[in-house]
C-alpha cells in the first residue's frame, strides 16, 4: 500500500489489472441489472469502467474497489432508468415503417447453397470464381492477381462454372450479363 494524493492508502492495482480481473463478473451485473439487453449492459458498464478510470487513485483509498465500482454500476442503471422517465427514448420511425418484410429463408438457403458448392471446388477455380464475380475483377486483372495468362483464367472459369451448375443443377449462364444461348451463337450466322 501506498500514500496517494488524497491522503489515504491507495491498493497498488492499476485500473487495467482491476478491469481485466473482474470485467466478467461486472459485465454479469450489468446484464441482469438491465433484465438481459446486452447493448444496454455493454453501454452501462463501459460508462462506469471509464467514470471508475478517472477517479481510480480515489476508489482504490479504500481498499476494496471492487466494491464501490459495484455502487457506481447500481447507481448509473437507477440514474438511466430516472432519465428514461423524464424524457423516454422515442425509436426513430423507418422511411418504410408499415411495410412487411418478404421471408429471406430462399435467399439464405441460395446462399448456402452457393457457399457448400464454392467448396467442391478446387483451389484454383474457386479463386478465379471469387475474383471475377465476387470481387468484380476483369480476366486481366484476375490474371495478376494469380500470377497465371488471361487464357488460363478464362478455362478455369468455364470448367468450374461448368461444375456449379453440375452441383447446383443451374442450367443457365452464371451471370446474367453473359449471353452464350442458342440465339446468341447463331445471331451472326455461324455456329462457334
Amino acid at each position: 500500500m501506498t500514500q496517494d494524493a488524497y491522503g489515504g492508502t491507495a491498493v497498488d492495482l492499476p485500473s487495467e489489472n482491476f478491469v481485466a480481473a473482474s470485467s466478467g463478473r461486472l459485465f454479469t451485473l450489468a446484464l441482469l441489472i438491465c433484465g438481459q439487453h446486452r447493448a444496454e449492459a455493454e453501454d452501462l458498464l463501459q460508462g462506469v469502467l471509464e467514470r471508475a478510470y478517472r477517479r481510480w487513485p480515489r476508489i482504490c483509498r479504500d481498499g476494496d474497489p471492487a466494491r464501490y465500482v459495484r455502487k457506481m454500476l447500481v447507481n448509473a442503471s437507477v440514474d438511466r432508468w430516472r432519465r428514461l422517465r423524464r424524457m423516454p427514448e422515442v425509436p426513430v420511425p423507418s422511411p418504410d415503417a408499415g411495410l412487411t418484410v418478404a421471408d429471406q429463408a430462399a435467399v439464405v438457403a441460395d446462399q448456402d447453397e452457393l457457399l457448400r458448392a464454392l467448396a467442391t471446388l478446387p483451389v484454383r477455380q474457386r479463386a478465379v470464381i471469387v475474383l471475377r464475380y465476387l470481387e468484380d475483377l476483369s480476366e486481366a486483372q484476375t490474371s495478376a492477381v494469380l500470377g497465371c495468362s488471361e487464357g488460363t483464367v478464362k478455362s478455369q472459369t468455364s470448367r468450374a462454372l461448368a461444375r456449379l451448375r453440375g452441383v447446383t443443377g443451374a442450367g443457365g449462364p452464371a451471370r446474367p450479363d453473359q449471353r452464350h444461348g442458342p440465339e446468341q451463337r447463331n445471331a451472326g450466322g455461324r455456329d462457334d
